[in-house]
């Protein structure tokens, strides 16, 4: 893996406890990467004599080489959201990578099924926007938990996705929504037991909590063999 120095080049609050940090390449000033991998920071833990290690999902698209966005939740007492949150624009950073085995695979002939909860999204909007530059006629549905109304972001950005992109459907699902919800409610697995008829042709990636992977991987098997890529996600 690689060693990067990066500049914070924009911070953006997208709800009350999750932030979007932009990065800036400064040295090597590119990185190559598959959509779907993360970059590690080494962040000081209260009581610990060395840094500890944290991963955090790229969130923007490969063929954007020169910056990455991340995406996260602050954790209260969590050394690597913490340390993350501390950061000011112009400030230095640096981080190693690019690495997992939770990517956006080359197989041009199946449609495409992402589940995501919370900050799990992050690594499937690479893919997704991956995708989309590469085969944008391939039919892609994304099924996004959340929590509540002010846990809503990216939804403007999806809706003018699928409005250029005619294959792209989202569905963003609340599990305790507040009243004046018209969306969706309930669980992903909820959705995905709904409105995935077919498992035929299908590669679903699941990124989100223990829980949601297994429910979900278990109503995709129950309708049949297909390919399901995870990567448990947790808050940090």
């Amino acid at each position: 893996m690689n060693t990067f120095t990066a500049e914070v080049s924009r911070i953006q609050d997208l709800t009350h406890d999750v932030r979007a940090i932009e990065l800036r390449l400064l040295e090597p000033a590119s990185i190559t990467f598959k959509a779907g991998q993360f970059v590690s920071f080494e962040v000081p833990k209260e009581g610990h004599p060395r840094p500890v290690t944290r991963p955090y999902s790229i969130a923007s698209p490969p063929e954007q080489r020169e910056r990455i966005l991340l995406v996260l939740n602050l954790v209260q007492g969590g050394p690597g959201s913490n340390y993350l949150f501390s950061l000011r624009e112009g400030n230095r950073t640096s981080f190693k990578g690019p690495a997992g085995a939770f990517y956006l695979r080359d197989d041009g002939t199946k449609d495409l099924c992402f589940v995501a909860t919370g900050t799990g999204i992050a690594p499937v909007r690479s893919m997704i926007l991956a995708q989309l530059q590469r085969q944008p006629d391939r039919p892609v549905t994304l099924f996004w938990g959340l929590r509540s109304q002010r846990d809503l972001y990216w939804q403007d950005e999806w809706a003018a996705l699928a409005a250029i992109h005619p294959h792209l459907t989202v569905v963003t699902t609340l599990s305790r929504p507040e009243p004046g919800w018209q969306g969706a409610s309930g669980r992903v697995t909820a959705l995905v037991e709904e409105r995935i008829t077919s498992v035929r042709n299908l590669a679903v990636y699941l990124c989100g909590g223990n829980g949601m992977i297994k429910d979900v991987t278990a109503r995709i098997n129950a309708k049949g063999l297909c390919p399901i890529y995870r990567e448990k996600y947790y808050d940090e």
